[in-house]
C-alpha cells in the first residue's frame, strides 16, 4: 500500500474511533469512497463534479477496497462506483448479507479483469491459466499484483496457496498500480516474461503489447475468462433518503470508450486531471451527460440539465 493510502486508513481508523463523522449531517451531503485506480477516480470525479453543480455538498475520500465497505457500513460514506463483479464478491458479499451495504445498479458493462502476460509470452505458449507453472523459471515463480487488501491480489493468494493450477510455488508481489505497470513495461523493453493483473478499460491496453489469459471460472475472476460487470454500491438506505441522487445514480452508466479515452489523455499528459479528462470527453459526447440527467432535478428542485449545460458550454 502507498504511503498516501496508508495515511489515508489511519485516518480512516482514527474516524472510526471517535465517531467524528456519525451521520450525514445535511441533506445535501453525498460522500463518495472510492479506490486508487484511476477508472474509479475518473467516474468519482465526474459524478462528485456533477452533483455539486446541481448543489449538493458532494466528497470523496480514497480508501483500500475493504475499509471502502466498511466505511459504508458503518455510516461514513454513502457511494462506491467501483464494484468490479465476481472478483469482488468475497469483500463484497458480508456487507451485502448484513443488509448494511446495496448493489444499486450497473455503472460499466463488458469490462475485463484477470491475469495478462506480454503478447511475446503469449505467442510462446503461455496462454492458459494452467500454462503458468509450465513457465515458472521464465516467471521467477512471480505474479504481480495491485496494492494490498485488492480483490484481484486475493484471487492470486487464494490460486497460490490453494495450489490451483499448479501455483503453489509462486508468490504474489503486491503494488501499486502504476509501480506494476511500470514494472510490467520494464520487462517487455527486454523481452522478459511476466504475468500480471489486467483490465480494461484502462491505457495499459493501448500502450502494452499485452494478451489476456484463459482459464478463469468462477473460483478465480469469473467465468467467460474475467469479462467483468462494474456495480454502483451504496449505504443501505441512501436512496430513500437522496432519492434525487438515486435517480442521478440509475442513470449513471459509463461507457468503457469514456474511461478509455480519459485513461489514455492522462497517461499522455501528467499535468492533465482525472476530472479534466473525463469532461473533455463528455463534452465531445454529450448525449451521456444529458442522459445521465433525465428525471434528475438540482438539490432544490429545479430541472438539471439546463445547469449542467451551461457548466458543460463553459
Amino acid at each position: 500500500m502507498d504511503k498516501k493510502l496508508g495515511k489515508l486508513a489511519m485516518a480512516f481508523a482514527m474516524v472510526m474511533m471517535i465517531g467524528f463523522a456519525g451521520n450525514a449531517l445535511a441533506s445535501k451531503e453525498v460522500r463518495f469512497v472510492y479506490v486508487p485506480w484511476t477508472c474509479v477516480t475518473v467516474k468519482t470525479e465526474v459524478a462528485q463534479f456533477f452533483l455539486n453543480e446541481l448543489g449538493y455538498d458532494a466528497s470523496s475520500m480514497l480508501l483500500s477496497v475493504p475499509i471502502a465497505y466498511q466505511a459504508m457500513a458503518s455510516d461514513q460514506a454513502d457511494i462506491f462506483l467501483g464494484n468490479w463483479m465476481p472478483t469482488m464478491q468475497s469483500i463484497a458479499e458480508p456487507h451485502f448479507e448484513s443488509g448494511k451495504v446495496e448493489s444499486f445498479s450497473v455503472i460499466m458493462e463488458n469490462a475485463k479483469y484477470t491475469l495478462a502476460v506480454p503478447t511475446y509470452a503469449y505467442e510462446a505458449g503461455l496462454r492458459d491459466f494452467s500454462d503458468i507453472a509450465k513457465f515458472g523459471e521464465k516467471l521467477e515463480y512471480k505474479i504481480y499484483g495491485i496494492e494490498e487488501g485488492n480483490d484481484g491480489n486475493e484471487v492470486i493468494d487464494l490460486m497460490i496457496n490453494e495450489n490451483m493450477f499448479n501455483l503453489g510455488n509462486f508468490e504474489l508481489i503486491p503494488s501499486s498500480e502504476t509501480a506494476m505497470l511500470t514494472q510490467v513495461r520494464n520487462f517487455a523493453r527486454n523481452q522478459e516474461w511476466i504475468v500480471f493483473l489486467g483490465w480494461s478499460p484502462h491505457w495499459m491496453n493501448k500502450i502494452i503489447d499485452m494478451s489476456y489469459l484463459t482459464g478463469s471460472d468462477e473460483t478465480t475472476f469469473g467465468e467467460n475468462d474475467g469479462t467483468a460487470t462494474v456495480y454502483i454500491n451504496i449505504r443501505t438506505g441512501f436512496d430513500q433518503e437522496q432519492p434525487n441522487v438515486a435517480t442521478f445514480l440509475s442513470n449513471y452508466l459509463v461507457p468503457i470508450a469514456m474511461v478509455n479515452e480519459a485513461m489514455n489523455m492522462l497517461h499522455e499528459d501528467s499535468s492533465v486531471e482525472p476530472l479534466e479528462a473525463g469532461l473533455a470527453w463528455l463534452r465531445a459526447n454529450p448525449e451521456i451527460y444529458r442522459g445521465w440527467m433525465d428525471g434528475v432535478t438540482t438539490a432544490d428542485g429545479q430541472p438539471a440539465l439546463p445547469v449542467i449545460e451551461a457548466v458543460m458550454a463553459k
